[in-house]
């Protein structure tokens, strides 16, 4: 992975109880560019079930650092920023996981910052609270409680987002086209009205209303040469089906009016 100020992002899981999340945790941070992980009295885990959990992350799994307190974990940190679903009385700083990605990016300028999580089912006590700078909330439905790997996924995409670090590239379309020229539109609207025209579809509607819509909901479209040529071999066949049906039923009926040229003897 490349150097980023992603490198100075730690992810800090306070007291963890279930080993599946811990591995959770670790493919999220894979996905999004996060590699220091250190957990504060953990459940004992083997990080060969890790990998077999979060496949391909051996390289982060390698690189979790135990710590036997909160202090230890979060000692050379600038910033930390504790997700916590629970309001508390006292007058903390608080922000949304979007507002704590742009805070903790800014603070990573200084050095590490500790985004920290607590346990699966009460989540951060008081005293690790009143040891972050900011307190940070998902917004939820009045169901407030997210799974704890949950919450670290939603709080490093939005950190990968804020980042502009989307190393992923989508690659391009197959057989990539370029725009459909003002003049293969003009021929595919009059094909279409054509095909329209021939199916009777204008006998009991406005042809002008129907062929703006059909010439704004294309546009709005945006179809690619490609894409507009197949639009008109579609209307285009109808037409061809038409002609074949058409040429059928009359050889059927030429045949039905034969005279027979072999009659049966009287």
């Amino acid at each position: 992975m490349p150097n980023t100020v992603l490198e100075r992002i730690r992810v800090v899981l306070y007291e963890p109880q279930n080993p599946i999340n811990i591995a959770a945790t670790v493919r999220a941070m894979k996905n999004f560019g996060i590699q220091d992980l250190q957990l504060v009295r953990s459940v004992p885990y083997d990080p060969y079930r890790l990998e077999g959990i979060a496949h391909d992350t051996h390289d982060i799994i390698n690189r979790i650092v135990n710590a036997e307190s909160l202090d230890e974990a979060i000692a050379d940190c600038t910033c930390v920023l504790a997700f916590t679903a629970r309001h508390r009385s006292a007058k903390w700083a608080l922000t949304d996981a979007r507002g704590a990605a742009g805070r903790a990016l800014e603070q990573a300028n200084d050095g590490p910052v500790a985004l920290l999580f607590g346990r699966e089912d009460f989540g951060l006590p008081n005293e690790a609270l009143d040891r972050a700078h900011v307190h940070v909330t998902i917004p939820t439905t009045a169901h407030a409680s997210l799974n704890l790997a949950q919450a670290v996924i939603v709080a490093l995409y939005e950190l990968h987002i804020a980042a502009g670090d989307a190393t992923r590239v989508l690659p391009p379309p197959r057989k990539d086209a370029p725009p459909a020229s003002k003049e293969m539109l003009e021929r595919y609207f009059n094909e279409a009205e054509a095909t329209l025209e021939r199916i009777q579809f204008f006998k009991t509607r406005f042809r002008e209303h129907i062929m703006r819509t059909v010439r704004s909901l294309t546009l709005r479209a945006q179809p690619d040469a490609r894409e507009i040529t197949l639009m008109r071999a579609m209307v285009l066949e109808v037409i061809r089906a038409m002609d074949r049906e058409l040429k059928q039923e009359r050889a059927r009926l030429t045949e039905a009016h034969l005279p027979d040229e072999n009659p049966a003897e009287s």
